[in-house]
């Protein structure tokens, strides 16, 4: 397995995967991951995901991840300076229609998870005060080790997940510069447009 696919697998463990019928420890931010992701892998053992089940990979989506990522946040910081310009309800579909984007972008991922996934977690020192954090894994599958990275923000209700690096870019980073252009081209109602023409054509199975 390539390094890039190997990274992606990680990614979706808990960006799409979620912490499976059990309620996750959210004081504490590497242990959100830990048990999330270990406890997709359980899920995984027990049944495969299938790529192209993405009713299926909806449900996972909205009954384990919500709770523990903040897309709107993630949505955002994608969208930079322009969201401050964009309505209450545009901002509801940015968010909904983003979130579909990445459904259907990674599930084929999904659909690789295997249970042989090794996942370490390093060290990581986070202070009392501390109100963002970055939580890194080594994942090894066959002898092969990725680093992928978490990033996290702290809420009154516990952390929350918002930002994944994968190959040394972070997801935020990837889509701003794509939705900024799509923004300057044709406002926020054509981004608005582009990605729900995306999603239509990704439902139907065009790439």
């Amino acid at each position: 397995m390539k390094a890039r696919s190997l990274l992606t697998l990680c990614a979706v463990l808990l960006w799409f995967g979620g912490a499976a019928h059990a309620q996750v420890d959210q004081s504490n931010p590497q242990l959100l991951i830990k048990t999330a992701t270990q406890q997709v892998l359980d899920e995984v053992r027990t049944k495969a995901i299938e790529p192209d089940d993405i009713p299926r990979i909806m449900d996972i989506v909205n009954r384990d991840i919500l709770p523990y990522t903040d897309f709107r946040r993630t949505t955002s910081f994608a969208m930079g300076r322009y969201w401050r310009t964009a309505t209450p309800a545009q901002q509801q579909q940015l968010v909904e229609q983003f979130k579909m984007l990445l459904i259907y972008t990674y599930s084929g991922a999904i659909g690789q998870l295997r249970p042989d996934l090794q996942i370490d977690y390093p060290p990581v020192h986070i202070a009392p005060t501390d109100t963002d954090a970055v939580v890194r894994t080594i994942a090894t599958r066959n002898g092969e080790p990725a680093e992928i990275d978490y990033r996290l923000y702290s809420t009154p209700q516990g952390w929350r997940l918002y930002d994944i690096n994968v190959l040394g870019v972070w997801l935020i980073q990837t889509y701003r510069q794509q939705f900024s252009d799509k923004i300057q081209q044709s406002g926020v109602d054509g981004l608005i447009q582009f990605l729900t023409g995306r999603n239509q054509q990704l439902a139907s199975g065009k790439q």
